[in-house]
């Protein structure tokens, strides 16, 4: 261990009763820090721990500094560095990625961590006030994925981008930490990860809502971490209901789009009322004309409008860009899907050139 000097460091010798409650409370004070560099050593560790929670705003113990103790094993180049609240602890769990010595370090609970007994003692959670830019972080990135709200995702497939998986996620509110675990060697996502939300009660509506959807060749494993599935409550199902309707949405768009075709239909992109009057109609075929023409070479844009006597007409909502070949279908069918087009997000699918040759623009 490495004990901080009462001199240097401002620590107060404990008295017995102070000792007990700085065991008891241990498991829940102390943080893993992996992935140390061969010349670190406890004092630049405590040092450099001390100064970003500082930075952070991250002590909320009082004057001083966090770090109270420091155990290194050098052989496996990881660190338990001991704060001096549960709190503070907590915090620190914020600085997971943080540069030290030239190179990111893993921030994490020590196997002893009891999520349970530690939810009695402090916060579980880093706060979502600290300043995490002050040190190059930005918040929610992998730190804050303890405790008994984590959420474990198994099942992904593994050419979903951190991007597509965490927009999933978020069709039930902003998370306040994610971790897509990758592989160390090639550095390839492993088909899992983990999340928490920043409102923790969306836990149970999301493991509800998620849980077996087919992604692709692959169906998503969903649940607390350290538990089964469980069910959301009554008052909860009006909320689930709507998430879904975003997670079907989400997995039209993460999805691969059909067999290639020279012709790309943009679905979801426009409403009747856009394409009413004249001239919004011609801005509207000028910017995709244009849009479309960054991907390839375009033959030809169709944009059906609405029937003027109120009568409902195919396609109408959707657009068509037909190329001169598939290899510029296949760039814009890529860069466009689940773009954003005013207020609406893109789906876009390769259309049959049969029937768009046709005119038949309900497919």
């Amino acid at each position: 261990m490495f004990p901080l000097a009462t001199g240097q460091f401002g620590a107060l010798p404990l008295m017995p009763v102070q000792a007990m409650t700085q065991q008891a409370t241990r498991h829940a004070r102390r943080v893993y820090v992996g992935g140390l560099s061969p010349t670190a050593n406890e004092q630049s560790v405590a040092t450099f721990f001390s100064q970003v929670m500082a930075a952070i705003g991250g002590n909320t113990a009082g004057p001083g500094d966090a770090v109270v103790n420091v155990y290194i094993n050098h052989e496996k180049k990881f660190a338990f560095v001991e704060m001096r609240s549960v709190e503070e602890a907590s915090n620190a769990m914020a600085l997971d990625g943080i540069i030290f010595e030239g190179a990111p370090v893993k921030v994490r609970r020590p196997s002893d961590y009891n999520p349970s007994l530690a939810a009695t003692l402090g916060p579980s959670q880093p706060s979502p006030n600290l300043n995490l830019a002050a040190v190059g972080l930005s918040p929610g990135s992998a730190g804050g994925l303890e405790g008994p709200d984590r959420i474990f995702v198994g099942g992904l497939p593994y050419y979903f981008t951190e991007v597509q998986i965490r927009e999933l996620l978020e069709s039930f509110g902003p998370l306040r930490g994610f971790d897509l675990v990758k592989d160390r060697e090639t550095g390839n996502s492993k088909g899992y990860a983990f999340c928490v939300y920043q409102d923790l009660s969306v836990t149970d509506i999301a493991c509800a809502a998620l849980n077996g959807i087919k992604m692709g060749d692959k169906t998503l494993t969903v649940r607390r971490a350290n538990q089964g599935a469980t069910q959301p409550r009554p008052e909860q199902e009006n909320i689930l209901q709507h998430a879904q309707q975003q997670i079907a949405l989400q997995r039209l768009i993460l999805q691969p789009q059909g067999v290639p075709t020279k012709v790309v239909c943009l679905t979801q992109a426009l409403s009747e009322d856009d394409l009413r009057d004249d001239e919004e109609y011609e801005d509207i075929v000028e910017d995709m004309k244009q849009e479309g023409g960054k991907h390839g070479v375009l033959v030809n844009v169709v944009i059906p409008r609405p029937n003027p006597n109120g009568e409902p007409l195919p396609g109408v909502g959707k657009v068509f860009l037909e190329y001169s070949d598939v290899e510029g279908s296949r760039k814009a069918q890529a860069a466009m899907n689940g773009r954003k087009f005013g207020e609406n997000q893109v789906i876009a699918v390769f259309y049959p050139e049969n029937k768009f040759a046709q005119g038949e623009y309900d497919a």
